[in-house]
Order: structure tokens, then sequence, then C-alpha cells
């Protein structure tokens, strides 16, 4: 139940949402970001990841006394701190969009996770080595809960449909396995494993992609998909613009849509035992999709030439701080793959009141030489702490600017 009380509030910042997403400054953004995906961009555009750090800024912000009240929210909330805050190049929609309802349990196996305090923790494995512990493996669960998103979706309408519009949107699908097995099996075991162990690895990594293939079939033939190439959340910090796939679409396949897979538990690994190990069985899920963006943290400069090279419908790729940047920058130019670049996260993310300037300048240049020749897009991602301080983000920003300008 939402209160009266809360059903107010929820109107007035739903209202506040439908003002900003119609002001000139979004739509010129907002013109921006279709350039951008038609290949077009005229600038590099720039996200800050909010949700990491946000329990420092949004509370403040709330009204909303009831949970399911406050989870609205925060929903509505988020682009608006980007937008009026920071002043990145968030958008702020001009509905509010409810996605597809579904649950993955790879293996069958809920994640136990131990905190250790902070945003530290450490996950409670099952798996030791593959021989004696493989028989833990159950097949994965998964299945789609539609009633449960149309009533999410009609609750939304109920509240403030008439002031600001309600939508089925899906934003890109998601797909880590190695993360997920790391979730069951400690680092050093799985390297191990890898070694001692190659065949019951792979045979463990491909029933698991295998499971995540008939997840994104099911959903596929439920019909509850919807093709998103404009601002639904593609992961890392990113968008789903572009002019290769249509917007909007029901009922959507597969090969309408945006995937995201990542693989940094692999950093420790040769890039051979990449190409051969993990690869093969990635690349099965990858070709299902229409485009792909793929990495996080990892490094991918070392698996560029035999892997990720050779996916034909690649569009954006991850440059982390462990990247090498310049040869990514020769890599990439001309080809029309974004150079998403991820800045280190200790450049914003620290509990101090103001930042290192000179530092954030010269990483932006030194990032604007790399990239030069590439479709250049920034995520600032992993930042925990601002300070409390949307000034110093809004900051940040502004020298990121200057710092790409030269």
């Amino acid at each position: 139940m939402i209160s009266a009380k809360d059903r107010s509030t929820l109107r007035e910042v739903a209202k506040r949402v439908t003002e900003l997403a119609a002001s000139e400054r979004n739509r010129q953004l907002y013109r921006d970001w279709k350039a951008y995906g038609a290949g077009r961009p005229t600038r590099p555009l720039i996200r800050i990841e909010l949700n990491t750090f946000e329990e420092e800024l949004l509370p403040g912000l709330m009204r909303c006394e009831g949970e399911e009240a406050r989870r609205i929210e925060r929903e509505l909330l988020r682009p608006v701190v980007n937008f009026t805050l920071f002043e990145d190049d968030t958008l702020v929609p001009d509905y509010y969009g409810v996605t597809e309802q579904f649950h993955f349990v790879p293996f069958g196996l809920e994640v136990r996770v131990e905190q250790t305090g902070g945003v530290g923790h450490h996950f409670i494995p099952y798996l030791t080595e593959l021989e004696s512990d493989d028989h833990l493996l159950g097949p994965s669960v998964f299945g789609v809960d539609e009633e449960k998103a149309q009533k999410q979706l009609e609750q939304a309408q109920e509240l403030f449909g008439d002031v600001l519009p309600v939508k089925r949107i899906s934003n890109a699908a998601y797909c880590t396995p190695m993360q997920d097995i790391i979730h069951i099996m400690n680092m050093e075991d799985l390297y191990i494993a890898m070694i001692d162990e190659e065949e019951r690895f792979c045979a463990m990594l491909e029933r698991l992609c295998d499971d995540y293939i008939a997840l994104f079939r099911l959903l596929e033939s439920r019909g509850v998909l919807t093709g998103g190439a404009e601002m639904q959340h593609l992961c890392q910090g990113s968008y789903c613009f572009t002019n290769e796939l249509e917007d909007g679409t029901p009922a959507a396949r597969l090969k309408d849509m945006w995937l995201f897979m990542d693989a940094q538990e692999t950093a420790g690994i040769s890039p051979a035992m990449y190409r051969d190990l993990v690869f093969p069985y990635y690349k099965k899920i990858m070709d299902l999709f229409g485009l792909l963006s793929y990495g996080c943290c990892e490094a991918t400069h070392p698996v560029w030439e035999d892997c990720l090279s050779r996916i034909g419908h690649l569009r954006k790729v991850s440059i982390s701080p462990w990247c090498d940047e310049a040869l990514m920058g020769e890599r990439l130019r001309g080809t029309g793959i974004t150079y998403l670049r991820k800045p280190p996260a200790t450049l914003l993310g620290m509990n101090t009141p103001t930042l290192e300037e000179d530092a954030v300048l010269s990483c932006f240049r030194k990032t604007a030489e790399a990239a030069k020749g590439c479709k250049l897009e920034i995520a600032q991602r992993d930042v925990y702490t601002v300070g409390g301080s949307a000034e110093k983000v809004r900051r940040y920003v502004q020298l990121a600017r200057q710092g790409l300008e030269g």
C-alpha cells in the first residue's frame, strides 16, 4: 500500500521529471546521443554512475516514507540527480520505464556472502576441486514473472501515468558467467581447476552458458522483450543508442537487442587460456544478439587480437584503468567501435572535499590523445564515496570536459 501522502509526493516528483525531460538542455542531450548512436558524435559524452555512492546524496532528497514508495521515488530521482547536480550527459527520460521480470540462479546454488565491513565482502564457496565437488552443480533455476511486471506497470500508471507516461522497456541483456562461477568457487581454486581439470572446467562453463541461452530463448519466446536502441541501460554506465537496431519493437527477438558481457575474473590467466577455455563458450551467447558491449575492469587489450576483434557485431569495448589506452586507441580508430573509457575511480572516489585537479586534467588529456579519431565515451564507475559532495562531482565533470578538449 502507498499512502496518500506518498502518492502526492510521487506525483510531484513525476511532474518534475516531465519538466526536466522537456527542457531545452535535455532535448539537446538527446540529439547528441542520437547523433552519437548514428556514428556522428560531436564530442565525447560523459556519464557518472550514481548507484555506488547514491546513499550519500539520495536520502536527503527523498520525502516518501513507505518502502514501496521510496523504491519508486529512487527510480525517478536518479537521473534527476545526475542532470541537475552533476550536469553530466545523463538524460532525463520522458517516461517511467518498467522492465521484464525474471530470475536466474546459476546451477541452482544461491550465492552465499559474508560481509566484511563497508563494501567489502567474501563469497562462501561451494566448490574446491571439481572432481570431488561438481556433483553439487545442479541445473540453473530460471523463469519469467510477467505478472509482477504487469503489476508494476499498472501501479505506476495509476500513481502518475497522467503526468509522466509509463511504458514497458527492455534494457540490454546482462550475462557474466565467469562472475557466477567466482560466486561459488574461490579464485585460486578456479585457476588451479583451469590448469589441472581443464575438461571439467570447460564442461562447467559450457553448462552455464547453455543455461543462459535457455533463459534468453525463454524471454524471447514469451514475447516480453522490447527492442532497445535509445536511452535504455546498457550496463557500465552507458546507453543503448544506435541506428543499427529498432527502438520500441514489441515481442523483440534477441537479434533486436544489445548484450553486455565481461570476464574480469580472467584477468589473471593468459590470453591463450582465455582464447581456448573461455571465449568459445562466451561466443555462443554473443552470437545470439544484435549488438555487443564488452568488458568491465579487466584489460581488454591482451585478448583483442585473437578474440574480441573477431566479433563482427561488437560496438563498445571497455578501456579500464588496467588497459593499454594507446594500443586500444590504435586498434579502435576508424572502426566505429566505441572506446568506452572507465577512468580510475580514485580520481573522484576519495573521502575528501576537493579534487586533485591537475591529476584529473592529466588523466583526461591522456585519454583524449590515446583515443584521437575514435568514438569516445566516458563512464565513471566504481566510486563509493564523494565525501557527500555533489558539487565535487559537478567539478569533476567540468574538469573532464576541459581535459578532453585538450
